[in-house]
């Protein structure tokens, strides 16, 4: 496999297990507590090492517990920490999540440390990223890291993988769209992205901007594949959701480490899928994150 350098957050979800999702201004009791490693990168970084790929991981934590507890649970997959900073005076993030038997969830974010990574960090761990066979990012630590990171990508070579989450309120930089290849949102930010709901309508846009390939991700549905000279819709495995935290980090992971590979998008994107079916059917974000031979198998026994 290749080496993916992923640039992103780093939190410990705290997650509450309720019979229902509460409405506003509601209370919801008989939850269960269980804590587990988070955040959109860390948990695309998790994704990529199982699914086989060599992953450095850059992002910022805080001199705490559980800074401590999320470097010493990359390292156990793997992951090159090297270049995630410990930052003072702040906590490392934290995600409060509320999830209902059905597997869906609401859920919000402290930062923390992870609003404090900088465009330093992000030149200190340059080399890092000209060597890499992807670059993979999201939008939980602040833009213009994100930019800086995309920019040393794009001069690079390397091929830069965005999944736009969370979608901020202001639109997203056109230059930071223009140094994308592989744009990996879902429904609802395929719309604030760029005010299309369909998924073919938008891509004719985004490839103006160069970006080589549209992949939507569908929830249970799957996802669909768009490129100047193609579409396909590459379904799901149908599993009984435990717990939808993480999916989309699992797929956005897998792809990457796939892409990294030399893979072919399609079959980039489908064992993408079937890793996060696997993934809802366990609790928490990284726990739930398969491993390639896991993934093999269960395709092998649905043919």
């Amino acid at each position: 496999m290749g080496c993916v350098v992923v640039v992103g957050s780093s939190n410990t979800d705290l997650n509450v297990l309720c019979p229902a999702l509460p409405g506003r201004g509601e209370t919801v009791l008989g939850g269960e507590l269980y804590s587990a490693a988070g955040g959109k990168g860390a948990n695309q970084a998790v994704a990529a090492a199982r699914a086989g790929a060599d992953v450095a991981f850059i992002g910022a934590v805080g001199r705490d517990d559980f800074g401590k507890a999320a470097l010493a649970g990359l390292k156990r997959d793997g992951i090159d920490v090297r270049h995630v900073a410990v930052k003072r005076g702040v906590p490392s993030g934290v995600a409060l999540i509320l999830v209902e038997a059905s597997g869906e969830n609401l859920i919000a974010v402290a930062s923390g440390a992870n609003a404090k990574l900088s465009v330093a960090d992000i030149d200190r761990a340059a080399a890092a990223i000209r060597k890499a066979d992807a670059l993979l990012l999201q939008l939980e630590v602040p833009m213009r890291v994100v930019r800086r990171a995309a920019s040393i990508a794009r001069k690079a070579g390397v091929p830069v993988i965005l999944n736009p989450a969370p979608m901020p309120e202001e639109a997203l930089p056109k230059v930071l769209l223009r140094q994308v290849d592989y744009l990996i949102p879902n429904e609802t930010e395929l719309l604030r992205l760029t005010g299309k709901r369909s998924a073919r309508s938008a891509a004719r846009g985004l490839f103006e901007l160069e970006v080589k390939a549209l992949i939507v991700t569908l929830g249970a549905k799957g996802v669909q594949v768009i490129t100047p000279d193609r579409m396909s819709d590459i379904p799901s495995l149908k599993v009984k959701a435990v717990d939808a935290v993480g999916a989309g980090d699992c797929f956005c992971g897998n792809v990457a480490a796939l892409l990294a590979a030399g893979a072919a998008l399609e079959e980039a994107a489908r064992l993408g899928c079937a890793a996060a079916a696997i993934s809802v059917t366990r609790r928490g974000a990284q726990p739930s994150m398969p491993k390639r031979a896991e993934v093999l198998r269960v395709l092998r026994k649905r043919k």
